[in-house]
């Protein structure tokens, strides 16, 4: 990247929500036993461990000083310190460093293949600001969701989310570098609207619990209007992990009976089947939508049209 300048980078940022999920309660059924959360402090981990690479690759005071007029911030930290605010104004490395480690570069990735940034550049981020209010996201809305349904539901979503908020990133930002985690972050926040939809017979005051969810969502989108945030890496994370959330989130329909506890003998025509229709519908649907999502926008990112100069 020939300008080392913070605005040359785009971030992925995430306010810190409220869960929705709090507002629902299961209608006259006991709530399952919880899982213990595991893997989403794990995944904040290894956010600050990536950072924390980053940081000691950037190694501030080699390539600033006085004479320049860019003294690195808080220098006591030695080649952890921060670039100059001039550059990077979130406390963080240059986009030259973002870019060594594997921030989204449209270039590399269509034309260099490395393809691997689209994972990558999900576990870094722009500064400390960027990564404080993505990991406190993460937190309270994935644990809540790895207590209701396992950690590898929700490992699957993340990564997943992340992947397809890179995808639609990759297409909409060419010119610039791109890393965060909020495509994946806005995932979890589409899976909590599917899961609420597709589960719907199961829950009581729901009504609420839709509004809440749908304020909440409306507000962290709007955040993707501040200059040198992707939007469009939030919009690919929400719409992969709405879809995915009819997916893997499935609830069975209140009355379901596991045939292992049916007593012999017991009239099978009585027995509720383990989803309802508009379930299954749902299921099929998303389904077949992310396979020809994400089919089809990988060949039109790596088969890039050419553009006559």
């Amino acid at each position: 990247m020939g300008n080392n300048t913070a605005p040359s980078a785009n971030i992925e940022s995430s306010s810190h929500p409220s869960s929705a999920a709090s507002v629902v309660s299961f209608h006259n059924v006991t709530p399952p036993d919880r899982w213990f959360p595991w893997l989403v402090p794990a995944f904040v981990v290894a956010n600050v461990a990536a950072f924390a690479a980053t940081m000691y690759v950037n190694d501030c005071p080699s390539t600033h000083t006085s004479d320049d007029g860019g003294l690195c911030v808080v220098p006591s930290l030695g080649r952890f310190s921060f670039e100059p605010l001039s550059i990077n104004p979130l406390f963080g490395p240059s986009t030259d460093t973002l870019d060594l480690m594997g921030a989204l570069n449209w270039k590399r990735v269509v034309w260099e293949g490395e393809w691997w940034r689209l994972f990558a550049c999900v576990w870094l981020h722009a500064g400390v600001v960027h990564l404080l209010a993505n990991m406190l996201s993460l937190l309270f809305i994935g644990i809540r969701l790895e207590q209701e349904f396992g950690f590898a539901k929700i490992g699957v979503l993340y990564v997943i989310s992340g992947f397809g908020g890179s995808l639609m990133s990759a297409f909409s930002i060419q010119s610039k570098i791109s890393v965060g985690a909020s495509g994946a972050l806005f995932g979890l926040l589409g899976a909590m609207l599917s899961e609420l939809m597709t589960n719907w017979s199961i829950y009581a005051n729901k009504f609420a619990a839709l509004i809440t969810l749908i304020v909440i969502i409306g507000i962290n989108m709007a955040v993707g209007f501040i200059p040198h945030v992707d939007s469009s890496a939030h919009i690919g994370g929400f719409i992969t992990g709405f879809l995915l959330g009819f997916v893997l989130l499935i609830r069975p329909q209140f009355g379901w009976v596991n045939r292992k506890y049916i007593p012999p003998g017991y009239d099978m025509d009585h027995v509720k089947p383990k989803h309802k229709c508009y379930q299954q519908l749902l299921w099929a649907t998303a389904l077949v939508l992310l396979i020809t999502g994400f089919t089809g926008g990988l060949f039109k990112l790596f088969h890039p049209v050419p553009v006559d100069v």
